[in-house]
């Protein structure tokens, strides 16, 4: 990074310096708007004590990166979509273990940090074996064993609002062997995705039996931890986050002391790249920021890449609400909605704004994503009117008299999809659909049954929320748009997902692709058109942040895919310039 001059900026492809000339067509589609408030003045609070193990660094030894954020606050389980954050998953990277992390080319490659080795050890039934180091244990010196990998595969299988669910709900045991450092898992199929499992693994002693249960797993702290960093403070009102090189890890340890989230405005991050009281900075830029940080770039040496995150801002029309059970109502509701001017919102010109989802299940950025969306077919108003309802001259919609009123859901506190909610509203508002807007606690919204979210319990019709890629779309697929058997009455399908989704006919094909009997791409040119015309899901864009690194901090990255710049914390150097 120190070798690049004033005027150069990372490669999104590569993580390599390109000539800063790039950056005016960058300028078009690589910020996205801030939702960072700036760093309060509210009175500190006690430090978080120290990890077991961690040595406090004098302050005039340290060696630190300060890394600019938009937000620290709390949310920090990485198997929710309440959860989902760029700080989460930086969290993730350098806190908690995992069987196998993403490399480079978006391939899952084994962590041999905790794993000497995984592999398929039986077909009949399908068996992955993992065979974890002995040495690898929790910050509290508790082993890192098979009550982990039990405590997750549960609790992915039970709860709701987790990320990709499907992979795990094909796990028929788990056995334990040699003090539970042999892990067998036992599926009831094959699973060739079985590779995008048990990242992340929790602390199980500690939180299996605490106090909030899996809702309140990791909501603002980490009880224990298990990477190169451990936790010095996390304080969530005056927006830092302190990690420390911690002595209980048990691989080589990082070149840093510490790392240091803090959080600020957009402007103040870019003053304090300015300073130098930053060294790199991770913020949803909108076009304003990237113009900033242009004129600084003609000051100061820097560097600069868009890094994508895994989720994709989606809309979801529920067909489990009675309002929207009508494939007609479905479709006229959606054919009403001015996609582009809601990308445009919710991307304010962003690096967002390039990455436009126009498929429903893999990506923009990830390889295999080909455009599949239809143009509009049907006449909004013809088909409102074929369902029942009735429109006065320059009036609202009624049925049987009532307006016709849309619940319009999304994430309290996070954008973009409040905003696009919003914007929802108003569009449908002029379209003469009455419609309000629904913001609850993100652990609320996504740990329940979205028909009992709204008020007096009437159901929500259009959710705006986060469609997450793990790692095998397969997986996302099945999760987002597939059913599960019901115990309760003999096996009958039910939805098992967010918008309350479940067509028997194209079940067999999900199924199919998420055991391998056929290619995911084959199955999505099955499965894609019917969604479509199913009006389930209408897909906007990827979510993206904006990496900016000065050339004090030596071997910062974007990171492979989707794992974010944090990742490669283990390797930065702080350099004096």
């Amino acid at each position: 990074m120190g070798s690049g001059g004033v005027g150069s900026q990372l490669s999104a492809s590569s993580g390599t310096l390109v000539p800063m000339g790039t950056r005016r067509v960058l300028a078009v589609v690589a910020a996205l708007a801030l939702v960072g408030a700036g760093c309060t003045a509210a009175p500190p609070l006690p430090l978080v004590p120290s990890t077991p193990g961690v040595t406090v660094v004098p302050k005039e030894k340290q060696n630190e990166v300060v890394v600019g954020v938009d937000d620290v606050k709390g949310g920090y389980n990485p198997h929710t979509l309440a959860g989902q954050s760029s700080v989460t998953t930086a969290l993730s990277a350098l806190l908690l273990p995992s069987t196998f992390r993403t490399d480079a080319d978006g391939s899952p490659k084994l962590d041999l940090d905790l794993v000497v080795s995984a592999e398929v050890t039986s077909a009949d039934p399908y068996t992955v074996t993992y065979t974890l180091r002995r040495d690898a244990s929790w910050s509290d010196s508790a082993p890192i064993a098979a009550e982990d990998f039990v405590y997750l595969w549960q609790r992915m299988r039970e709860e709701p609002g987790v990320v990709d669910p499907a992979g795990y709900r094909l796990i028929d045991d788990i056995a334990s062997r040699e003090g539970g450092k042999v892990v067998e898992v036992v599926f009831d199929k094959p699973y060739p995705g079985w590779r995008s499992l048990f990242r992340n693994l929790l602390p199980a002693h500690l939180l299996k039996d605490a106090p909030g249960g899996w809702g309140a797993a990791l909501a603002d702290s980490f009880p224990a931890t298990a990477g190169p960093f451990a936790v010095r403070t996390l304080d969530q009102p005056r927006g830092e986050i302190i990690l420390e090189r911690s002595d209980r890890f048990w691989e080589a340890p990082p070149a840093l002391d510490r790392v240091i989230l803090r959080r600020a405005n957009q402007h103040d991050t870019i003053e304090a790249l300015n300073t130098g009281d930053d060294q790199v900075a991770l913020i949803h830029a909108d076009a304003i920021a990237v113009k900033d940080i242009d004129e600084l770039a003609k000051t100061t040496s820097l560097a600069s890449v868009v890094v994508p995150r895994a989720e994709v801002v989606q809309l979801l029309f529920r067909p489990a609400s009675p309002r929207m059970q009508d494939l007609r109502v479905r479709t006229a509701v959606m054919n009403l909605l001015d996609r582009d001017d809601l990308i445009a919102t919710g991307t304010r010109s962003g690096p967002s704004a390039g990455l436009r989802a126009d498929a429903q299940v893999i990506p923009p950025s990830k390889p295999g994503h080909l455009p599949t969306m239809p143009a509009k077919a049907g006449d909004p108003a013809l088909l409102l009117t074929e369902a029942g309802y009735t429109r006065p001259e320059g009036g609202q919609w009624l049925r049987d008299g009532k307006p016709f009123e849309l619940t319009i859901a999304a994430p309290a506190g996070i954008e973009p999809y409040v905003t696009v909610a919003n914007r929802v509203q108003r569009q449908l508002s002029l379209s003469g659909i009455a419609a309000r807007v629904l913001t609850t606690p993100p652990n609320q919204l996504f740990g329940q049954d979205l028909s009992d979210t709204a008020p007096s319990n009437e159901p929500v019709d259009i959710a705006v929320v986060p469609q997450v890629d793990t790692g095998d779309s397969a997986a996302v697929l099945a999760s987002t748009f597939g059913c599960r058997p019901s115990p309760e009455d003999g096996g009958t399908p039910f939805p098992a997902n967010l918008s309350g989704f479940c067509d028997q006919a194209v079940q067999p094909v999900i199924d199919q692709a998420l055991s391998g009997q056929v290619l995911l791409a084959d199955a999505l040119r099955t499965i894609e058109p019917i969604l479509w015309q199913q009006a389930v899901s209408l897909p906007l864009f990827q979510v993206a942040d904006l990496l900016v690194v000065l050339p004090e901090a030596e071997n910062v990255s974007a990171g492979a895919p989707f794992a974010g710049p944090l990742s490669t914390a283990r390797s930065w150097r702080r350099v004096e310039r």
